[in-house]
């Protein structure tokens, strides 16, 4: 069993430092050894060779052997030297060993149970310690050796909480803005820059999206992000159209899941959408489509239906941050509900998922002339499915695909990150 030979701090004695019974690998904080347990600093003393890296400034006992190194390598074969002739071990590491720390390579070379691990508290245990928050809903991600553009992917989930694990080498905390910025979610999240954790000196700060790092920016830093609540907006300030991503409230358990601003300008575009009229956003989701449709045509009637929980609150809401009112907002399925609402002008079908080929069936019985019906399409094979029905009905059809890419910034540029493609399938009723 892994570990079983580590006993509490309390019960290590004498017999533990053994080179029989495991090479003990102790976590500091940013104070060092001096800050360590006293069972653990006797483990120090006790040990034949100690492997530290050299900021913890360790200094040996006598007779003892130090390998001081910022290189996990010639640790790792100092201690399989020490090891080889039974000479009681310990390596001091940072936080947490097995938490982004050299526990990782010391597994790859030797079995568990030559190992005890004695972790000091991690960097994200810090970090949420420092500004009082519980962090079990923390998400984390490390961009060391990574493009941050993998950031970008993060966010879009929405966590709650999210750990960035910086690499200086490769923008640092100005890297994180901005993904942020690129991304629409500058006002989404609370950015804190924590530095130095652990450290008496450590500084943990809350940055407006406008203000500038600190200079000098400590290298030893990482980045918190967390979640707000949606601040109030002006209406009468957004832009008419092309709205960021991140001014529409979300379901909680589905963060992300909305149509793009650059495949919803597109949409508004292909629906052509007139002076008046009626206007169908089924699968409305959180509303983003329809409700921009009303900023540009505010004469419209718009009837959005969404079949999931709580979605029918959610577009209300996000049609009074953005200061229009639907003709009805319906927490529904179709085609059934469709019978509710009056013949449309133009529709989007944004979901239906398996049904959908029934629900343009019966969008196609009720579209009146001059109607346009679009459909934003994730695959081939439902495109093979629906374009047959639009021809029937004696719609005229177009089809164009749509790929989109934003910036994402390099170590040393920007490169360009592709969104999903979009199949945008077009009927219009002549």
């Amino acid at each position: 069993m892994y570990g079983s030979k580590c006993k509490s701090l309390v019960e290590i004695t004498l017999a533990d430092v053994n080179p029989a019974v495991s090479l003990h690998v102790i976590g500091t904080d940013a104070g060092g050894v001096l800050n360590l347990p006293q069972s653990l600093q006797f483990l120090i003393k006790q040990a034949a060779l100690v492997a530290a890296p050299s900021r913890l400034a360790y200094a040996p006992s006598s007779g003892q052997q130090l390998i001081s190194t910022d290189h996990p390598a010639a640790a790792i074969e100092a201690i399989a030297a020490a090891l080889a002739t039974s000479k009681p071990t310990v390596l001091l590491a940072s936080g947490d060993p097995l938490w982004f720390g050299i526990g990782r390579l010391l597994l790859q070379r030797f079995e568990p149970a030559q190992l005890c691990f004695h972790p000091a508290p991690s960097s994200m245990q810090l970090a949420f310690a420092g500004i009082a928050r519980p962090w079990q809903d923390a998400s984390w991600i490390s961009l060391h050796g990574r493009e941050p553009e993998a950031l970008a992917a993060e966010l879009q989930k929405r966590p709650a909480a999210l750990i960035v694990l910086t690499d200086p080498n490769r923008g640092g905390a100005e890297s994180v803005r901005l993904i942020l910025r690129a991304s629409g979610l500058e006002a989404a999240y609370g950015f804190w820059l924590c530095e130095q954790l652990g450290h008496p000196q450590q500084r943990l700060q809350r940055l407006a999206p406008d203000e500038p790092l600190p200079d000098p920016l400590d290298p030893l830093h990482l980045v918190l992000l967390l979640a707000e609540p949606p601040a109030d907006i002006e209406a009468a300030g957004l832009p008419l159209f092309g709205l960021e991503d991140g001014l529409f409230l979300q379901q909680a358990d589905r963060p992300g899941l909305m149509t793009k601003r650059e495949v919803r300008i597109q949409l508004l575009a292909d629906l052509q959408l007139p002076a008046q009229g009626v206007l169908w956003d089924i699968g409305a989701g959180v509303g983003s489509v329809g409700l921009e449709a009303l900023r540009l045509r505010p004469a419209l009637q718009l009837w959005a239906l969404e079949c999931r929980g709580g979605g029918a609150a959610l577009i209300e809401a996000n049609a009074r941050r953005l200061g229009v009112q639907p003709a009805g907002v319906l927490e529904a399925s179709a085609p059934e509900a469709l019978a509710q609402l009056p013949d449309p002008d133009r529709v989007l079908i944004g979901g239906g998922g398996r049904q959908r080929a029934e629900i343009l069936a019966a969008v196609l019985t009720r579209l009146r002339p001059a109607g346009v019906v679009v459909l934003p399409l994730a695959t081939l094979e439902a495109l093979a499915e629906l374009r047959p029905l639009l021809v029937q009905s004696g719609c005229q059809v177009s089809i164009t695909q749509h790929q989109a890419w934003r910036g994402a910034p390099l170590a040393d540029g920007t490169r360009l990150a592709p969104l999903n493609p979009v199949l945008v399938l077009r009927g219009f009723r002549p």
